[in-house]
């Protein structure tokens, strides 16, 4: 039994690790340590919490994933004690953390990385989330949220809110019985695109465009068709060349607010001539809006999905641009509700219940106006970055590219104005430390000839050495 084993821990509530998880971080290290052993008791959870001076449902977060990842196991009646069989190397939570540091020798090669339009996670609200976490756990109805009961379309409160948020912001008409949350965007496709979507049908794609969606439609026996994009976004008149000869075509795919990769949004002509095309010959729109909330102009343009004239939609979007990258919550609408039940019953076969603790976190961030305030600081920031990368371009790079400063998003698309050899150009970037994204990433075939640079995650002195960089390599 414990008897002598002394707790000494120092807290650091202002860090970015949880206190729950520096708590539970230093008993495993008292444990791979051997001052505590397999078969010893821990103090109460009172006892800890008046010991390091925190919250008791601290301390009661800390034990409850000490034993989930395997280090305690509780005793009804006698407490809780460390486990006789510990993990051998470390826990899942933990193998993340190392695996960050067991590089590819590839991979060495850099330090920066243009990276495709990425936020910045040093900003987001991770200290409002993990007390939101916390407190659902104190909640005399957390045992609920942790069964296999919950709605197959995603926590209902969660899915009203969203709908809401829809309704008032993006001007659409969505019921949250006709919205499913999923864990991240790119589940939402994969989820729509098996539902809709049967071996044969033909998808119209932009080239260039977002590759991962590409695979989930292929993966559904779909082939693509690729539509190419220019200044004013999709082009209409290669959409309708498809049309006159094909008689399979089941959807498009588009990223119609800030283009992906391009950033070019879809002019209002020719959002009218999609709507019309696809009413005339009954193809549904799966519209991709990966980054409404940055948008640096007057107000964002509302989505496709939006107008009522329109009959045939999937709109899809998500919570990770928002937050941080790692919060894989999703969401997709239709205005076929009878592919959202199909959706509804494909999600419960993949993913029982969902991450319902998660959902409620940010639910309650959400009403708290802790999102909004976030949304409206990241918004002035990224803006801020936004006009520094330009600024850093035009001085850099203005005889050598050709770009747009973009109206939103977190990311500048760049076209060479000569000819390059992308393969030499990204071994020159490499040998400077810096990796970029080949054109390839984003074309059916090699007509891509662009560099998109996203500057979010970057500091400003990154940003300045990576477009220097770009600069004498040309």
């Amino acid at each position: 039994m414990l008897r002598s084993w002394k707790f000494e821990v120092q807290l650091d509530k202002e860090a970015d690790q949880a206190v729950y998880l520096q708590i539970a971080d230093a008993m495993i290290k008292d444990i791979q340590s051997g001052r505590l052993k397999a078969g010893d008791a821990l103090p109460g959870s009172r006892n800890l919490a008046q010991l390091l001076k925190v919250n008791r449902n601290t301390v009661v977060e800390a034990l409850h994933v000490l034993i989930m990842e395997g280090w305690l196991i509780p005793k009804e009646r006698q407490g809780t004690f460390v486990a006789d069989n510990i993990p051998k190397l470390s826990t899942t939570r933990k193998i993340k953390q190392a695996s960050s540091m067991v590089v590819d020798p590839l991979e060495k090669k850099f330090h920066l990385q243009f990276d495709d339009g990425h936020p910045n996670a040093k900003i987001a609200p991770v200290n409002e989330l993990a007390r939101a976490y916390r407190q659902i756990f104190s909640l005399k109805t957390k045992w609920q949220l942790m069964s296999y009961d919950g709605n197959a379309l995603g926590d209902a409160a969660f899915r009203q809110e969203i709908a809401q948020m829809l309704n008032h912001q993006r001007g659409m008409q969505v019921q949250e019985e006709n919205l499913c949350l999923t864990r991240g965007s790119q589940m939402a496709m994969y989820l729509a695109a098996q539902c809709l979507l049967k071996t044969g049908d033909e998808v119209m794609v932009e080239s260039p465009g977002y590759k991962p969606a590409w695979k989930a439609f292929e993966h559904a026996g779909a082939k693509l068709l690729p539509v190419g994009v220019d200044e004013e976004g999709l082009v209409i008149a290669e959409v309708q060349e498809y049309l006159k000869s094909n008689k399979r075509i089941k959807a498009i795919y588009v990223t119609p607010h800030h283009q992906y990769p391009t950033t070019v949004t879809l002019s209002l002509k020719r959002r009218l001539e999609l709507i019309r095309l696809s009413n005339e010959y009954g193809f549904t729109i799966i519209e991709d809006d990966y980054d409404n909330e940055f948008h640096f102009g007057y107000r964002p343009v509302l989505p496709l999905s939006s107008f009522p004239a329109l009959k045939n939609y999937v709109y899809i979007g998500t919570m990770s641009k928002v937050v941080s990258p790692v919060l894989r919550v999703g969401y997709l609408t239709s205005s076929d509700g009878t592919l959202i039940e199909k959706v509804g019953q494909l999600r419960k076969i993949i993913d029982v219940n969902g991450d319902s603790i998660m959902e409620q976190a940010v639910l309650q961030l959400i009403k708290d106006g802790a999102i909004k305030r976030h949304i409206k600081k990241a918004t002035s920031y990224y803006k801020a970055k936004r006009d520094f990368t330009a600024a850093l371009l035009k001085k850099h790079l203005e005889n050598k590219v050709v770009y747009a400063v973009p109206d939103g998003g977190l990311a500048f698309w760049i076209v060479m104005k000569t000819p390059t050899d992308w393969t030499a150009f990204s071994e020159k970037m490499l040998q400077k430390g810096i990796k970029i994204t080949s054109p390839s990433a984003y074309g059916l075939d090699s007509s891509a000839n662009g560099l998109r640079l996203g500057y979010g995650a970057l500091t400003e002195q990154e940003l300045e050495e990576g477009i220097m960089a770009l600069s004498s390599c040309l």
